[in-house]
Order: C-alpha cells, then sequence, then structure tokens
C-alpha cells in the first residue's frame, strides 16, 4: 500500500520530508510537530511589509481577515488621472463606514458599524506596493468560527478554481495517478492474499471506480481547500499501479470539534450498506447543542479489513492520535474487525438505529410482521432489567416460531453490544435512541441519493456542512441570549441554566420536572446488595392531577 498525503498535518514547509513506515502510517520528519504548527497565527499587517502587485497586496489582507473572521473591501483608490494608473488604496473591514439611508418603505437593516480596521497601501519607486499605514482594532466581535461567508473570500474560492489547469476533454476516468508508476516499484505485499477475508489478488486491488470527470473533481476540490483552509487534512491511498484506493480528508472546523466532542463518535457507513454509488464512509459527533457534527469522511474502494484498517488510522493520524471513548457502528464484519484493531482500548457497540432500520427488510415477509415489530420494540426499549429482555426475548421467540431465524440469532448473541438494557453505564451523547420513536438522521441526510456522483457530492459536502455551521452559530446565539422560565425551586436547576445550552437544558429541565413530582420516597426492604423503595408521584391523567405509587429497586 502507498500513501500520498499532499496536504497533512498544518502545515509542512516545503523542504520537510515524509516517509512512510513499516505498517503504512505517515510519519512526520519536521522539526515542530502537527499541534505547535496548527497554533500559529497568519502574520500581521505590518507597516514597510512590500508585494509585487496590487492583487497579491490584497489577497495578503484577504487570508489574514478571513483567519480571524472579517471580510474585507476596497474602501477608497487613488489613481493618476492621465494614465488612470491605481499608485495608492485602502482595504477596509467590510463593517467600515456606514451605508447612505435609504428611501425606501422597508429598508434593510444597517449591518455596518464604522469599523476602523484597515490598511492603506501605497506603489513605491520601486513599483512594488508597501504598507504605509495599519489599524488592526475592530469594534465589532470577529470569530472565524461564527463568521458568515463573506464576499471577499467568495472571490479567494473563485480565483483558486480558475487557477487550476484545464485540461484536455477525456471520454472516460476510471483511476487518477498522482505520479509516475517507476515511484511505486518498492510499494510490496499488496497483491498478497488476505487469509481473513478470503480475498483473491484481483480483489485485493479493487480501487475506487471513478467516472468521467470524478478525479479531476476530487483533485481540484483538495487544491481548493489547500490554498483557503490552512489546516485542512487529507490522504489518498494508492494501489501498486498508482490507482487511488482509498480517500480520507478533514477541514480544520471538524479538528478543533473533535477536540472538545471526542468522547463518542458514530461511524456511519450508511452509503456502503445501501450501496450507494460513492463509497462514503463519515466519522459524526454530538456537539454542546446535541446536533451531529462531522469529524471527517472519506471513500472507500472496497470493503475489506485491510482499507478499513487504513481509513481509520487516517482518521486517527488527522486528529493528533487522540482516541475516542466509544465507537458506535453497524455489525459490518471487516469494519468491527478493524475497529478492533486500531482502537483495541474504546468501547466498541452496535447501534440500535441501524438494527431497527433493518427490521422491515429482515422480517418483513414473516406472517403476523407488525405483532414481531410490536413485541421486538417492547423487548428493546421497555426492559429496565437484564432478566426481564431475556425472558420477554425468550417469550417473543417462542410464541412465534422465530427459532430458526438466522438474523435474530445473530442479534440475541451480540446482545450485549447493542441492547439498551446491557448498555447503561456507557455514555453515547444521545447519539444511540432509548425509545422506539427516536430516530437519527445521518448527518448527509437530504444531501446525497442512491446515484449521487463524486462531483455531485463534492458540491452538495460543501452545501451541508455551510448550513449545519449557520445552525451551530444560530444555537449559539439563542443560548448567550438564553433566558428561561424555571419550573422547580432546586438551587441545581437555575445553577445550570446558567451552564447549559438551550436545548441541553431543556432536556435536563424535562428530567428536573419528573424528579421533582416524586414528593415522597420511602425504602421497604434491603435484601443484599438490592434496596426496594415506594416512589408517590403526581400525575396527570385527564387534565386531573392524582397521586401513584411506584415501587422500584436498586442495587
Amino acid at each position: 500500500m502507498e500513501e500520498v498525503c499532499l496536504n497533512s498535518e498544518p502545515i509542512f514547509d516545503e523542504c520537510d520530508e515524509y516517509e512512510v513506515d513499516g505498517d503504512g502510517a505517515f510519519v512526520d520528519n519536521g522539526n515542530e510537530s502537527g499541534e505547535a504548527q496548527s497554533k500559529k497565527n497568519p502574520p500581521l499587517p505590518t507597516v514597510g511589509l512590500e508585494f509585487d502587485s496590487f492583487d497579491e497586496a490584497y489577497d495578503f489582507y484577504n487570508v489574514y481577515a478571513k483567519e480571524l473572521g472579517f471580510g474585507i473591501r476596497v474602501s477608497n483608490s487613488w489613481f493618476r488621472s492621465k494614465r488612470k494608473e491605481r499608485y495608492r488604496a485602502k482595504l477596509s473591514c467590510s463593517s467600515a463606514g456606514f451605508k447612505k439611508k435609504s428611501e425606501a418603505n422597508n429598508p434593510r437593516p444597517e449591518t455596518r458599524t464604522g469599523c476602523p480596521a484597515m490598511i492603506i497601501i501605497r506603489l513605491v519607486d520601486t513599483k512594488r506596493w508597501r504598507i504605509v499605514e495599519v489599524e488592526l482594532e475592530h469594534n465589532h466581535p470577529v470569530n472565524p468560527q461564527i463568521t458568515r461567508f463573506y464576499k471577499s473570500h467568495k472571490k479567494m474560492i473563485l480565483a483558486a478554481k480558475k487557477a487550476q489547469p484545464q485540461l484536455h476533454p477525456v471520454t472516460e476516468v476510471h483511476t487518477i495517478k498522482l505520479y509516475r508508476s517507476t515511484t511505486l516499484n518498492g510499494c510490496s505485499g499488496c497483491s498478497n492474499v488476505d487469509q481473513r477475508e478470503g480475498i483473491s489478488s484481483v480483489d485485493h486491488l479493487k480501487h475506487l471506480e471513478l467516472k468521467d470527470g470524478d478525479g479531476h473533481a476530487l483533485y481540484n476540490y483538495f487544491c481548493r481547500m489547500k490554498l483557503t483552509n490552512p489546516n485542512f487534512f487529507y490522504l489518498m491511498d494508492l494501489d501498486n499501479d498508482g490507482h487511488l484506493r482509498n480517500v480520507f480528508w478533514a477541514d480544520a472546523r471538524s479538528r478543533t470539534t473533535y477536540s472538545y466532542f471526542c468522547d463518542t463518535i458514530t461511524i456511519d457507513t450508511t452509503c456502503l450498506t445501501n450501496r450507494y454509488e460513492i463509497p462514503l464512509i463519515s466519522f459524526v459527533g454530538v456537539n454542546h447543542h446535541g446536533q451531529s457534527v462531522l469529524l471527517g469522511c472519506g471513500f472507500v474502494g472496497f470493503e475489506s479489513v485491510e482499507c478499513f484498517v487504513w481509513i481509520l488510522k487516517a482518521w486517527l493520524q488527522c486528529m493528533l492520535g487522540c482516541s475516542p471513548q466509544v465507537i458506535i457502528t453497524d455489525q459490518n464484519k471487516t469494519l468491527v474487525a478493524a475497529v478492533s484493531e486500531v482502537f483495541p482500548k474504546a468501547c466498541h457497540c452496535y447501534s440500535t438505529w441501524y438494527i431497527m432500520q433493518r427490521v422491515p427488510e429482515k422480517l418483513g415477509g414473516l406472517k403476523g410482521y407488525e405483532t414481531i415489530r410490536s413485541q421486538l420494540n417492547k423487548t428493546i426499549f421497555s426492559s429496565l432489567k437484564i432478566a426481564e429482555f431475556e425472558i420477554s426475548w425468550t417469550n417473543m421467540i417462542k410464541h412465534n416460531a422465530l427459532g430458526d431465524n438466522k438474523w435474530l440469532q445473530s442479534l440475541y448473541e451480540d446482545r450485549t453490544l447493542w441492547a439498551p438494557v446491557y448498555l447503561k453505564d456507557i455514555f453515547f451523547a444521545g447519539m444511540v435512541p432509548i425509545h422506539a420513536n427516536e430516530s437519527f438522521k445521518t448527518f448527509f441526510d437530504g444531501y446525497v441519493h442512491k446515484h449521487t456522483s463524486f462531483k455531485e457530492f463534492l458540491d452538495k459536502y460543501d452545501l451541508a456542512l455551510h448550513r449545519k455551521y449557520h445552525k451551530v452559530s444560530v444555537a449559539d446565539l439563542e443560548s448567550r441570549n438564553l433566558s428561561l422560565e424555571l419550573k422547580t425551586r432546586c438551587n441545581f436547576e437555575l445553577q445550570l441554566s446558567k451552564v447549559y445550552t438551550k436545548d441541553i437544558f431543556s432536556k435536563f429541565q424535562s428530567e428536573v420536572e419528573g424528579m421533582y413530582s416524586c414528593f415522597n420516597t420511602r425504602q421497604v426492604s434491603v435484601n443484599g446488595p438490592i434496596v426496594t423503595y415506594i416512589v408517590k408521584e403526581r400525575i396527570e391523567v385527564e387534565g386531573n392531577e392524582k397521586e401513584a405509587c411506584v415501587k422500584c429497586s436498586k442495587l
């Protein structure tokens, strides 16, 4: 296996050397670590800096602005009247000045703040542009995490697209070669048979089936991201003929997000399971609003343990070796083997949602399907004790004569990996349903369908991320201005209303409200480690408040 890393750590200098170690992991031989590199700030505009052209000076300030989280515009220019040659210009923050008052009936609200941040550049005798005046302070918040996509940054993207060489059209592209095959002669072991999977040498060398223009679309996308996103990470895996086999990438925001929300992740293989056009695998987590967040994704050329191991190692390297505590996947045996190899210390569980999604497919043709499904839901989601689950499952199998059903047999054998009653002590961050009516949407739900092509996905990928980030920004704003009515007189409800975000506090508040309605608790017996209580609770029945008694036990 050969690895090509065009921009792995943030960022290597041109003189840094790379090598691939014995197990296929990418090694950085540079002097500084990737973490230290990622913390470097963009160079500050300083009086005296010179540039070869006006466009170069503009791009310098634009890149600086994007890193800090504001847009720019040319607020003033001076020209020599006869030759119409620009010799002086003022580049300002996009919030500089104020717009003229509109006489329209419903004028747009004022968005500018009279921000003083700017640089003034002047053409000097050496025909170079020099910064002659600088103001760095803004009179409004700037934040690259919540900023909108400014026009000046869009121009940067368009310029990067136009800068790509226009290649001659081709009738069909099945593979992408990044360099000459002679450089791959040293790759050994790629044609060996994998005894674990029983794959022949021909199958073992399968790669991504790229259609007309897909290879160019991937290449152009990575080049564009490299230009506009310094911490963008991507790796390409080539077979011994130089064919693209696997791809992984993650943008800077995904890498930063993981540093905060690295407890539990889901490895989403919906596109592989449902045989989509694109063999997409994505890493998804949950943020402080309970929203799903993308932590990286890639394309897998072939569903083998080796390919999954490669992409899991690429993701782990991207996240600087920080392993999650809990990993949730479907029941894909090759992926399960790869997870156990790359993340031996992580708690690996199966997604209950994935399993329930397959119930119609696996049991839909059986007589009495609706009854079976109802009993299965009750067994999975209503069992509070392991003994209840075992009895309920046995009764379901016996009453419906399902003893020979291979799928249900395999589920029962793996029950400790997916049944909620066995997983009470594991933190899932809300990514595993605990009630039958709960659903889980994949990150790209609504953006990807069975016949989405590589090129189409890259466009929808940017759109999906933009909309997801916008939702995060809105939720952040709502949480900062949070003013909720407290439902109890508990001090900790008031305390946590100042700590939790709006969505998380709403979930917490419903639990507090339920607990608060339990006004009397009395211990009735002790049997070894089991303590039994009677709890009185106020409940509302048909508009009237009544008292109810519940007997419960705890270890």
